[in-house]
């Protein structure tokens, strides 16, 4: 049966623009070329963690989603959505594979008419220069003349209950202003504002824009975090106070190291060709260098405390609180708990963890002890680290108990624990 929609890659991109659509009543199918995300949902379980709940994909799949294994279905539909990931590889580029696969599995059944969007996060030009030929090769069809063809950076913050799809603007890039047109069209049923860029790579590097300045601010206070504890300065405090200030300034916060899916992307890693060379961001690059140092910095921070209460790592028993990559989500991607577990274990040090929302834990493909009553493991370990504040940790009731706590979030009450 034909759809108005189809989304390519069932992953953190995808599945939220699937049950955007859903939402507003348009018949949506989805598609990837990874077999895994069909199974998944076609059993009513989410494939990926932290993006949709099982309720939620259960949800959509009552309101018309349909999954399929099928990639004739990409060639009945008014509008196709490329979302498939683009992890970094061991360069640090982004591995496009994933974004051709899409391209070619939807260019074999590409129909004229149809919009195709792409909202993976890619270097700019890559939807002129790579997905584009793709396309046109494989269909026999004239982007910006036989279909429409834009990009729309994916912007997403998982867990967010202010700023959801509906009310997030988009920002779109067609490769004509018809294009563009058509793309805002659709946009403009699932967001109330839609946002036209000049073209698509002004659209890609609006990602790169809004990744790296996160990045970058990041980096920012986790240096002040180094240099406050040195001097013996409330960073915390120092946050509350600039945030007062009505213009100049946004607050960001310290912490163990930057999780997530929107990775710093430094365009001097970008594959450009000879006649545009890529242009290193330094900044971008210094940013990472800071943030990637923060779980040593973590650690160094672990074995001072130890030090200092007559006990060293090597036998040490550390508990590790929240190992996901953002609050109340059961996301890990890129969270910096593994490494810290892995640094820890090298030490000799005897971890555990406790996370509500990771009921199995494994580091070096070793399963993690997980602390099922929580009080009584930060009774018992050496030293507790909270790495992530979920909404139900009691860290007033915890201070109490824990023999040693440091707090890498600056959630606990000023002087319950040592911070970072």
């Amino acid at each position: 049966m034909p759809a108005d929609l189809a989304v390519i890659g069932l992953g953190h991109l995808g599945l939220p623009l699937a049950q955007a659509a859903v939402g507003v009543g348009i018949d949506t199918v989805g598609y990837d070329t990874d077999p895994r995300p069909y199974a998944e949902l076609s059993a009513g379980r989410t494939p990926v963690e932290g993006s949709l709940s099982a309720s939620d994909i259960r949800r959509m799949l009552s309101g018309g989603f349909r999954p399929t294994a099928d990639p004739a279905e990409l060639g009945r539909v008014r509008t196709a959505a490329i979302c498939a990931p683009t992890p970094l590889g061991p360069d640090r580029t982004l591995d496009l594979g994933a974004v051709t696969d899409a391209a070619r599995a939807l260019a074999a059944r590409l129909r004229p008419h149809t919009t195709v969007l792409v909202e993976s996060a890619v270097p700019p030009g890559t939807t002129e220069n790579v997905v584009r030929p793709l396309l046109e090769e494989g269909s026999g069809l004239r982007a910006g003349r036989d279909f429409h063809l834009a990009h729309s950076p994916g912007r997403l913050d998982p867990g967010n209950r202010v700023h959801v799809y509906g009310n997030t603007p988009k920002v779109i890039g067609g490769l004509t202003p018809a294009c563009t047109e058509s793309a805002a069209a659709f946009y403009g049923r699932l967001t109330d504002k839609v946002v036209r860029a000049r073209g698509p790579r002004e659209a890609e590097m609006t990602k790169v824009l809004e990744t790296n300045f996160r990045h970058v601010n990041i980096a920012l206070v986790n240096e002040m975090a180094e240099l406050c504890h040195d001097l013996g300065v409330d960073l915390w405090d120092v946050i509350r106070c600039a945030e007062t200030k009505p213009f100049g300034f946004e607050p960001f916060r310290p912490g163990p190291g930057v999780g997530g899916h929107g990775v710093a992307v430094d365009p001097g890693h970008f594959p450009y060709n000879s006649r545009t060379p890529g242009h290193p961001l330094r900044m971008v690059s210094l940013a990472k260098e800071i943030n990637d140092r923060m779980p040593s910095y973590v650690i160094q921070r672990c074995a001072t405390l130890l030090n200092e209460h007559g006990k060293s790592v090597r036998g040490a028993r550390v508990l590790l609180l929240g190992v996901t990559y953002k609050p109340d989500l059961a996301d890990q991607e890129s969270s910096p708990a593994r490494e810290i577990a892995t640094r820890l274990m090298d030490m000799g040090a005897q971890i555990g963890y406790h996370d509500p929302h990771v009921l199995d834990w494994r580091v070096r493909d070793l399963p993690v002890p997980r602390a099922d009553s929580l009080y009584e493991a930060a009774a018992r370990a050496d030293l507790t680290v909270l790495l992530q504040h979920h909404r139900t940790y009691d860290l007033q009731g915890l201070a109490v108990k824990a023999q040693l706590l440091l707090d890498t979030r600056g959630a606990t009450p000023a002087g319950a624990a040592h911070r970072l």
